[in-house]
């Protein structure tokens, strides 16, 4: 079993993604992975180019209301939540060491 609990991991993301923050890239291991499915494939990584993600993100997609929050086996979690423009689904894959998220796959559904 896990040191971290990753339900609450996840929340926090929501909670970063929710207030347009920046640190929200804190919440990544540094070689981490987002494969984002909104408006065409993404694939993204690096601490810059995951700020420069969000903050696009954050504007283009704001998050809304949680749906749904469910734990996918071993460490890994589906957040589903409202944007302004449709439901989307981040699964949330953790690094058990560090507690940090090593692949974030999203979109929408």
């Amino acid at each position: 079993m896990s040191a971290f609990d990753p339900m609450a991991s996840a929340v926090d993301w929501l909670d970063a993604y929710r207030a347009n923050d920046l640190s929200i890239d804190d919440l990544y291991t540094d070689d981490a992975l987002i494969l984002c499915g909104c408006g065409g494939e993404k694939a993204v990584s690096g601490s810059q180019n995951r700020k420069s993600y969000w903050s696009a993100r954050f504007v283009e997609k704001p998050a809304g209301d949680l749906i749904d929050l469910s734990e996918r086996g071993g460490d890994v979690v589906a957040v589903t939540y409202r944007t302004s423009v449709d439901v989307v689904q981040a699964i949330l894959s953790f690094d058990a060491g560090s507690g940090l998220i090593s692949l974030h796959r999203c979109g929408p559904l």
